[in-house]
């Protein structure tokens, strides 16, 4: 189902490509030297490509127009934090998950957004195949281009199982990342603020 307001949830699934993604992973499934058509792996091929549709899903979805559906003029000139927002992403080196939070925080300059926006945003943007470092800076650069604030910063914590599943196999790695504008970039102690209030968030 689609709206107009420039982000959708995906309740069904492109024919077309969830047959080429089928038949993709169903060679996937074999070159691995499993038997797909054994009763466990029978739908797996069609389950994988929905599942892919829907974790790649923020391609078809506009992250400004999300902040544009419910922007209001307001006069507040106080820091605004939304704390632990969810983070699930797919790691396009190896295609991997990577998850864990996000918090935001921004000075407005005689507009807000509404609360429930920024979760949504961050879904648009981490629905796609990403690297946490760009990730940051997309989500930083859409609310400064979409609210003008005084400022804006970003702070994402996250696992990566590239790294915990695989390669140097570090079970408790997290990789932190953030991005900074405006007086969050000019005045330490605005910033510092922010990164102590997200340290006291997150323990």
């Amino acid at each position: 189902s689609e709206n107009n307001m420039g982000y959708k949830k995906i309740e069904h699934y492109d024919e077309e490509c969830t047959k080429s993604l089928s038949s993709n992973y169903k060679e996937v499934i074999e070159n691995l030297g499993e038997d797909p058509s054994r009763e466990g792996l029978l739908k797996t091929p069609e389950r994988v490509a929905k599942a892919m549709q829907f974790l790649t899903q923020g391609y078809d979805q506009n992250p400004q127009e999300i902040l544009k559906s419910a922007m209001f003029a307001e006069k507040y000139d106080e820091m605004v934090i939304v704390k632990n927002i969810e983070v699930y992403s797919l790691c396009e080196h190896h295609m991997l998950p990577f998850f864990g939070k996000c918090h935001i925080a921004y000075i407005p300059n005689g507009h807000i957004v509404g609360l429930s926006k920024f979760p949504r945003m961050v879904d648009a943007f981490s629905r796609r195949l990403q690297v946490q470092e760009r990730l940051t800076d997309q989500i930083r650069d859409c609310l400064d281009e979409t609210l003008n604030p005084q400022g804006i910063a970003v702070c994402i914590e996250a696992k990566h199982l590239c790294m915990q599943m695989r390669g140097v196999q570090k079970q408790n790695s997290i990789t932190t990342t953030s991005a900074f504008s405006g007086v969050f970039m000019e005045e330490d102690i605005t910033r510092q603020e922010f990164m102590s209030l997200v340290k006291g968030l997150t323990r």
